[in-house]
């Protein structure tokens, strides 16, 4: 590669380097993330500023071209992160779970049973009552029955009608 092929490199690396720090700095990357990707700038840093130390370990792993060396490299350490950001959301899906379930015991321990009412504007506990009819095929309000009661919106808002 070219001299000027390498200050090319070295300045992207630097910019990229720039770029993550920005993203720490507006707390849009956290710092566990953020040194994973910094040390990787700075590697690469390394080695666009000095491109022979690529050679002599392609040299040392018996790889006759350097940037296969650095593919691999790449590949390898991609592979690393996608396991771990697997191992991640695992992690997360498990926690999310548990607190889901622990939600659900609270709300039943508090005597809500995790249900809100159904209103359609029938009265008592009926089967309609947990499942509305669409409006204009009866069991529900008509638009000008609404209309007519300038509480109705105030009775959707709150979940039913106002008690008597």
């Amino acid at each position: 590669m070219s001299t000027k092929a390498h200050l090319a490199v070295l300045l992207m690396t630097l910019l990229s380097v720039g770029f993550i720090l920005q993203l720490v700095r507006r707390r849009r990357l956290r710092a566990k993330y953020s040194i994973l990707w910094l040390s990787i700038g700075v590697v690469l840093v390394g080695l666009a500023a000095w491109p022979s130390f690529l050679d002599n370990v392609s040299d040392w792993l018996g790889i006759s071209y350097g940037p296969a060396t650095f593919l691999l490299g790449a590949v390898t350490l991609l592979f690393l992160i996608v396991i771990h950001f697997s191992w991640e959301l695992s992690r997360l899906e498990e926690r999310t779970r548990s607190l889901a379930e622990e939600l659900a015991l609270r709300s039943i321990e508090g005597g809500l049973g995790g249900a809100r009412p159904a209103h359609d504007g029938a009265v008592g506990g009926t089967a309609a009552a947990s499942h509305p009819a669409p409006v204009g095929e009866g069991g529900g309000q008509e638009p000008h029955e609404a209309a007519e009661r300038p509480d109705a919106a105030a009775d959707d808002r709150r979940g039913g009608p106002p008690p008597p």
